[in-house]
Parts: C-alpha cells; structure tokens; sequence
C-alpha cells in the first residue's frame, strides 16, 4: 500500500465530525440529503485533482484503477474466486473472475455482473470485494467481466461482450452448480446499463430472460435531463462532466442516444421482463434517471424493489472499507439478491 493509501485510510478512521471539519467544516446537504461523512471527505481531497474529463483516455484510465485501489476492500471469507477467459465475438476471448462460494444454494442462478466505469475506465477489481459478498450472502455463483472498455473499443463492442458472457452464463451454470440454463444479471453504473439492456434484449433476440436484474446506480435514459444532473452535477466521484465525457469515449460520432442499446429507458415495451432490484445513491447524478426506470417497470407491471441510499455518492459498493454505512448498503443489497432467490 503506498503513503498516501496509508495516510488516507488513517485519516478517513477519524471522527465523523473530525472528517467534516477538514471537509469544509458543515455537513454536505443538499435536496434534503446529507452525505455520509466519509464521502465528504474523499471529494474534498478530491477537489484539487484535475477532473477527468482533461485527461486523455489511457491516462484516465491508469489513474481510476490506482485510485480505486487506495480504497479496496477485502474480499469476503467464505468464498474463492478463478480468472479465466470465455469466448466472445470471432477469436476474441473475453476476461472473467468466477466466484464460487463455500455455502452454496444448488437452486440459485448464477449471476452474471459488469463493473461501473462509463464503459470507459474500470475493470473486474473495482467490484471485487462486492462479488465476494453477493457470492456468500446469495450463496451463488458470481461471473464477473472484464469487457472492452472505450474508447479503444467503441459502442458496442463492450455491450456485445456483456451479450456473450451472458450467453455463456446461461450455458454453463451448470458447471458450476448452479440450474442449468438459467442466470441473473447484474451491475453498478454503466454495469446497470448494460443489465436493464440485456434483460430486455434477450427476449429480441430470443435468449432466455434472466431470472433477476440487479440495477445499481444505473444509466438507463441517455435523453432525459433530470433534476438530479444539476442538483448533484458536481458530486463526487460521478459528476455531469465526467459522464458527458464518457459518451464522448464510448460512442460513435452523431449515435442516436434515443436508441434502445444505450439508453433502456426509451423502449416502450417493458412487460414481461424479469423482476428488478434497483438501488440508487443519494449524491449522483444518475439518482432520478434509476427512480424513473424502476417506476416505468413497475408501471408495465414488472416486480421492482427499490431502494435511494439517501447520504451515499455514486459508486458506493467501490468504498465499503473506508465507509461503513456503504458497507451496510451492500449487505443489505446482497441480502436482496438472495431473498429474490427464494422467490423465484
């Protein structure tokens, strides 16, 4: 760990009101919201890093994953994990981490999960310790991808690998000890983007539906210009800058954000797909864009539980070594996934 991970740790185990002095010295409030303590004191210190949309991609993406990595948690006891490669389009073979826990229930699905990023930064690591934890507390088996990232990779290539490795869930949940044939999906930010558009794809291009999609802090509506933008446009670490700048990475110049593969929010036919457990953060920019897509779906008639975790910011499940109350959050969601389980 270096110095500075050190000194950062140290310091985020002080005082709450300690950490909100050196913050700025009043709580953060905004829209009735007040952010958690430790999140208030990363922006702070975040505040004089040049902001990433100044960055040229491969720097940006260098910088997310050493930055994140201050802040890893542990990985659950209980559960162990394997990276390997499956297939993809042609000859391209797509990274995965397989996470296989001690306690396993033969009858839930195998889940399938994509990391946040903005289809731009970010790889399996960043979801690591949250894997671990929907892994145990489910009792499932969890794969993880590592997709092509932008803008090396333009829309829709990492879409298209999200596509395969859902595909491959299906076919060898088995091996795994999981039903056969049946899988969950799931993901944080562009993560949840790519799950609320493969739970509705599979059924256009007739897949089997998922069991369960897992929405986290989700983009779903590319169009829409919610309050939230505005309200939370400079939070931290999402803010409405980073996020126009990751379109600008991840999409093909004049694309149609009305288009059903990038924003899930636009298709009109929503019934019939599979129950939806959708979180959102208090401080992001994204948290009406979730509140409206759970609100749509519960409209069309799909099942929906729906949670605002009010004091957290964008990118909660990343932070639970370092902020308790995210910690708690990403248990609760866990427990989620396994109470969706037993219902099925």
């Amino acid at each position: 760990m270096s110095l500075q991970a050190t000194i950062a740790k140290l310091l985020l185990k002080l005082p709450a009101s300690w950490k909100v002095k050196m913050a700025g010295g009043e709580p953060v409030v905004l829209s009735g919201r007040t952010l958690d303590p430790n999140f208030q004191f990363l922006a702070h210190g975040a505040a004089s890093q040049p902001p990433m949309s100044s960055l040229e991609p491969e720097v940006a993406q260098a910088a997310a994953i050493e930055g994140l990595a201050m802040f890893a948690a542990k990985p659950e006891p209980g559960v162990s994990w394997e990276d390997t490669t499956i297939p993809g389009q042609g000859t391209h073979q797509i990274p995965v981490r397989i996470y296989r826990p001690a306690m396993q229930n033969p009858d839930a699905p195998m889940l399938a999960y994509w990391h946040m990023g903005g289809g731009v930064i970010l790889n399996v690591e960043a979801c690591h310790a949250f894997c671990t934890m929907i892994s145990k507390i489910a009792q499932c088996p969890v794969v993880s991808v590592d997709y092509r990232l932008a803008p090396q990779h333009k829309f829709p290539a990492g879409l298209e690998d999200c596509i395969a490795a859902y595909d491959w869930t299906l076919k060898n949940a088995e091996s795994y000890g999981a039903p056969a044939g049946r899988a969950a999906i799931g993901g944080d930010s562009m993560g949840g983007n790519f799950s609320a558009i493969i739970a509705q794809e599979s059924t256009r291009r007739g897949m089997p539906k998922p069991d369960l999609q897992l929405l986290l802090y989700p983009a779903t509506d590319l169009v829409t210009e919610f309050d939230s933008a505005t309200t939370y446009g400079e939070a931290y670490p999402l803010s409405t800058d980073t996020m126009q700048w990751f379109m600008q990475q991840y999409l093909p110049d004049d694309f149609d954000r009305t288009n059903v593969l990038l924003s899930p929010a636009q298709e009109t036919r929503l019934e019939g797909l599979p129950p939806a457990i959708i979180a959102t953060a208090g401080f992001d920019p994204l948290t009406d864009d979730g509140a409206a897509y759970a609100k749509k779906l519960e409209a069309a008639g799909v099942n929906v539980t729906f949670k605002c975790y009010d004091s957290l910011a964008h990118g909660f499940t990343a932070f639970t070594s370092v902020a308790p109350v995210a910690r708690e959050a990403c248990l609760e969601i866990a427990g989620m996934v396994r109470d969706a389980y037993a219902a099925l």
